[in-house]
């Protein structure tokens, strides 16, 4: 075998769930030159044998809401420590939000992303264009030289798009490059000032609040408007009750509406900020316990179809300044696979299968890449998870550049264990991965 070369490889007695193909069996998985191999190809030798009994096999894990900060804040992450975290919590792909320093609003900017996450050669780097040029919301950015630069999708993301004009364009011209507008949907007037959910829990702790009806009204008007205009439109970090209904309202009648939801949003309630510590600050806010319930029923009836993390890594001196004057956000890539089956899949909501096609086909039909599936021919991008591991989480053990977990000292169940990207393993906690002989 080369030195280039990749590796053929044998992933042996694992539970293989390809959601895609509605594959749910144990088997064994055979990869060649960094392609699934078809089911009944069994390779005389493998170069690699992966001893998979007892975990789950399935595609590489897809996250289409990161923020890996570089360029202009590397201090937080950049694309090579976010990609790293990303295959130690199972994901093989990741979609970066633009509001980097500058944006990601042109060709040159949407190309840096994809080389950079080339020379890092962890999981795959796709970057999320802006709607408008520099994240002002006054003009449409030049969507489609970002598109040939790389971008699969445009969203202003933490700057709402608040203009009902600039997002009807933004949706209109998407439709010419089959690309989706990603909406942080927030009405930016009824949330200034805000720290956390406005409602009991702000006021008896007497902090500045964010409106459940502020992302409300967001979601009403653009799945009118993508109604009105044909075009694709997510929803993202999806928090609260009236939100899913109205996306549930929207499918019904035909609007190309989809939505995500973030561990954050289904495992934890405003009462978080009683500590007032600042890794339970994020935007959207943590909501309601009733806001929780509605999510986690979205999640089962499939108004919200995919899984997303909303992985925003804030250096630590910045998150330990005064609530108020602490930036939104939180670490999400390493936790993502141990909170949701801790509090979807142990908590009977979903099964693994459902779980994983909301973490794999769905995103990359969402995104329009060729990833999600095992299916033959398709990339070696694969993701094996210990479904009944029990650890605990300890934020200062995180491969991501920053470490403000709001899940730190949580017992969980269940962790990616062995990650390969394009047929190469890129990531294991060891014990499973054996190499042939050299020159057996």
């Amino acid at each position: 075998m080369g030195e280039h070369a990749l590796p053929t490889i044998q992933i042996t007695g694992g539970r293989i769930i390809d959601p895609a193909a509605d594959r749910d069996e144990v088997g064994d998985l055979w990869a060649r030159g960094g392609k699934i191999l078809p089911a009944g190809e069994t390779p005389e030798g493998a170069d690699v044998v992966i001893d998979a009994r007892g975990l789950i096999v399935c595609p590489g894990l897809i996250d289409v809401h990161v923020h890996l900060r570089e360029p202009g804040n590397e201090e937080d992450e950049t694309i090579a420590t976010g990609a790293a975290a990303a295959l130690a919590g199972g994901v093989t792909s990741v979609a970066c939000m633009p509001n980097t320093i500058p944006p990601i609003d042109s060709q040159a900017a949407a190309e840096f992303v994809v080389l950079q996450g080339r020379r890092a050669r962890q999981a795959n780097v796709y970057p999320v264009g802006a709607v408008s040029k520099g994240r002002k919301g006054e003009e449409l950015a030049t969507l489609g030289q970002l598109v040939a630069g790389g971008a699969v999708a445009f969203t202003d993301d933490g700057a709402p798009v608040a203009s009902a004009a600039l997002m009807r364009r933004a949706l209109e011209y998407s439709k010419m490059f089959d690309r989706v507008i990603m909406q942080h949907c927030q009405v930016p007037e009824l949330t200034v000032g805000g720290v956390m959910n406005e409602g009991f829990e702000s006021m008896r702790l007497g902090l500045g609040g964010m409106p459940a009806a502020a992302e409300d009204i967001m979601v009403a008007r653009d799945i009118r408007l993508a109604e009105i205009t044909g075009g694709r439109l997510h929803i993202q970090h999806i928090s609260t009750e009236r939100s899913v209904e109205l996306v549930r309202e929207g499918k019904r009648r035909g609007v190309k509406v989809t939505a995500e939801a973030c561990p954050h949003h289904f495992s934890m309630t405003d009462e978080r900020l009683r500590t007032f510590d600042s890794n339970y600050k994020m935007n959207p806010p943590l909501r309601t316990a009733q806001d929780v319930e509605a999510v986690i029923e979205g999640l089962k009836d499939g108004t919200i179809e995919i899984l997303a993390t909303d992985h925003a890594p804030h250096a630590p001196e910045k998150k330990m300044r005064e609530l108020d004057q602490a930036p939104f956000g939180i670490v999400g890539l390493e936790t993502l696979v141990p909170v949701t089956a801790t509090k979807l899949v142990e908590a009977g909501h979903l099964s693994w299968p459902e779980v994983i096609r909301k973490l794999t086909i769905n995103p990359a039909l969402l995104l329009g890449i060729p990833k999600g599936t095992l299916h033959a021919g398709a990339d070696a991008d694969i993701t094996l998870i210990d479904p009944s591991m029990k650890w605990t989480i300890d934020a200062a053990q995180l491969r991501s550049r920053s470490k403000n977990c709001p899940f730190h000292g949580w017992e969980v169940t269940a962790r990616a264990h062995t990650v390969l990207v394009g047929g190469e393993v890129r990531y294991t906690l060891g014990g499973i991965v054996r190499e042939a002989t050299a020159g057996v």
